[in-house]
């Protein structure tokens, strides 16, 4: 299969170890890869497209988000996060349509904030809890047998210094190697529609 990752930070690598030897796998993100796009920009995801051409399947693992507390966000906090994570991520199914081949799919990348709630949480709750009633909903609208899914990981362990390991304080943690395999999952196999949740219930 010919799959387009878009985003290779923490996940992004692990998925892209597990699937680039057996398939061929054009990687985009803001920075680096074999192109680069800013998901929070409608054009720059519709010049990504023409640039990769027809695909297989899609796989985001990106889209950065705001952890204020609540009494101090701000309109701009819930707008970049908004685009970033939300907009972007639709946005990359709605304009990858055209590129995506029969039965072919997409998967995106959620989280576990609205259903366990953490200070600063909020606006990550709110992104996460839109992209999965999107993709249930989505998925039964699908043209061409394409199929949608999106990944619902816990507390990834190799990120916990990243955010803070207070504001995961006593959550469980699980291991990247676990949560690519999911990705894997969804790309190769036949489901539509699922929220997988790894790491947590």
């Amino acid at each position: 299969m010919r799959i387009l990752l878009v985003g290779v930070g923490t996940i992004g690598e692990c998925v892209l170890t597990k699937l680039k030897d057996r398939h061929d796998v054009v990687v985009a993100s803001r920075s680096k890869g074999d192109v680069l796009v800013d998901i929070s920009s409608k054009e720059s995801i519709e010049k990504m497209y023409e640039k990769v051409g027809e695909i297989d399947a899609v796989i985001v693992a990106a889209g950065k988000v705001a952890f204020p507390k609540l009494d101090q966000t701000t309109d701009e906090d819930f707008s970049q996060s908004i685009n970033a994570k939300l907009m972007g991520q639709i946005n990359l199914v709605r304009l990858g349509l055209k590129a995506m081949k029969e039965g072919g799919s997409f998967t995106l990348t959620s989280g576990l904030l609205n259903y366990d709630v953490i200070e600063r949480g909020s606006i990550a709750a709110l992104i996460n809890g839109g992209l999965e009633g999107f993709v249930r909903s989505a998925a039964i609208e699908m043209p061409r047998q394409i199929r949608i899914n999106v990944i619902s990981p816990g507390v990834i362990a190799e990120s916990v210094q990243k955010y803070g390991a207070d504001i995961f304080s006593g959550f469980s943690q699980v291991k990247r190697d676990d949560v690519a395999n999911v990705y894997v999952k969804s790309v190769e196999g036949r489901q539509t529609g699922q929220v997988y949740r790894i790491g947590w219930s």
